[in-house]
C-alpha cells in the first residue's frame, strides 16, 4: 500500500457496568497503549460493516457482540498510527467507522487479549459520584489557567478561559456530564495529555515530559481515547432519551441495581426519589412479584423492563435527577 490509499477501519467501544464500576473492552498488545478491537474493512470478503466488526471483535476478545450501534467517522490525517501497521494498512489513511455496543454482562475473556476495564482509569476527572475529582482543582484548573494565559492577545486568553470554565465546570459553573469528549479534546489542545507526546514524537517534533502530563489519565493508542470519551458523552446523553440503560443490566434487577448502573454511566448521584418516581411514571418498568434476597440487606423487589412500551413511545429515556449536595 501507499501514501494515497484509503482504508476504511472498524473500531467498537464495547461497555458493560459490573455492580458500580463502568467498563470499556480494550485490548493489549505489546508494547502499546490499550486499544480498542479493530480491523480494516474489506469489501471483496465483508458483506457490512457490522457483520466484518463482530468477527474482528470475536477474533481479537472472544466476545459476541450483542447490542450494537454505528457511533461517528473518524479521520483525522495520523490519526491510525501506530495501529495501522497492525491492521495491515501500512503508510494508508485510515478512516475509521466507530461502533457502541452495550452488555448486561461483563463476560469473563479467554487469553486472546481482550480485558475489561474501568473507564475512569482513562478519565480520572469524569466521575463525580464522590464529589468534584480532586484532580481537577489540583491539577487541571491550574495548567488550563496557565495554556489559556499562553495565548497571543487579551480576547485570546478569555476565550481559552470561558472553554475550561464550561468544559470543567469552574468558577461556580454546573459540570455537564454529556462534554466528555469537549474535555479531552480541550485536554489535547492544551498539550496535556499523554497522547500529545505520543504524537509529537512520532512527527519528530519536540515532546513534552511523561512528569509534564502524569496523573491525567492512562493514554490508548493511537485516537481511542477520543473514540472511548465520544462513547461516553453519547452513551450519557442517550440515556436520558432513549431507553439503552436497561441493555446493560439482566432482564431482572432492583431498583437500587438499575440506580447504581445510571449513576457508574453518568458520573454522579441521582437523587433516589425522584429516580423511582420518574420511573414510576414513565411506565417503563413493572414488578416480577419475586424478590431479591442476596442483596446484603432486606429483600428488594425485582422488576423487569417493559420492551412493549417501545410499540407505544420508542423515544423515551430515563430521567436522571441529580442528588445536589451541599
Amino acid at each position: 500500500m501507499n501514501g494515497g490509499e484509503l482504508v476504511i477501519g472498524l473500531n467498537a467501544v464495547i461497555m458493560a457496568v459490573d455492580g458500580e464500576k463502568p467498563l470499556a473492552l480494550v485490548i493489549r498488545n505489546a508494547g502499546l497503549p490499550d486499544g480498542l478491537p479493530f480491523g480494516s474493512f474489506e469489501p471483496d470478503s465483508h458483506r457490512t460493516f457490522e457483520l466484518a466488526l463482530r468477527r474482528f471483535v470475536t477474533e481479537q476478545t472472544g466476545f459476541s457482540l450483542g447490542y450494537v450501534e454505528q457511533l461517528y467517522t473518524f479521520g483525522d490525517r495520523g490519526r491510525e498510527a501506530p495501529l495501522a501497521e497492525l491492521a495491515g494498512a501500512g503508510d494508508a489513511r485510515v478512516i475509521s467507522v466507530g461502533y457502541l455496543a452495550l452488555t448486561p454482562q461483563p463476560d469473563e475473556l479467554d487469553e486472546r487479549g481482550g480485558v475489561w476495564e474501568g473507564w475512569y482509569r482513562y478519565f480520572p476527572w469524569e466521575d463525580h459520584r464522590k464529589g468534584e475529582p480532586r484532580i481537577i482543582a489540583e491539577t487541571i484548573a491550574s495548567r488550563l489557567r496557565v495554556w489559556a494565559d499562553e495565548s497571543g492577545s487579551a480576547g485570546g486568553r478569555q476565550a481559552r478561559w470561558d472553554r475550561a470554565r464550561i468544559a470543567f465546570g469552574l468558577d461556580g459553573r454546573d459540570w455537564n456530564g454529556q462534554r466528555a469528549l469537549d474535555r479531552y479534546e480541550l485536554l489535547y489542545e492544551a498539550g496535556l495529555v499523554p497522547e500529545v507526546s505520543l504524537d509529537q514524537a512520532r512527527d519528530g517534533e519536540t515532546a513534552g515530559t511523561a512528569e509534564e502530563k502524569a496523573g491525567l489519565g492512562c493514554p490508548m493508542a493511537s485516537d481511542h481515547r477520543r473514540i472511548l470519551a465520544t462513547a461516553i458523552s453519547r452513551l450519557r446523553a442517550k440515556i436520558t432519551y432513549r431507553p439503552v440503560l436497561f441493555e446493560l443490566v439482566g432482564e431482572t434487577f432492583t431498583l437500587r441495581e438499575l440506580q447504581d448502573t445510571a449513576e457508574a454511566i453518568l458520573g454522579y448521584r441521582l437523587h433516589a426519589q425522584n429516580f423511582r418516581r420518574a420511573l414510576d411514571r414513565s411506565g417503563m418498568v413493572e414488578s416480577t412479584g419475586e424478590m431479591e434476597t442476596e442483596t446484603g440487606g432486606r429483600p428488594a423487589q425485582l422488576y423487569r423492563f417493559r420492551r412493549e412500551i417501545l410499540r407505544e413511545q420508542p423515544a423515551l429515556g430515563v430521567a436522571a435527577p441529580r442528588l445536589r449536595t451541599p
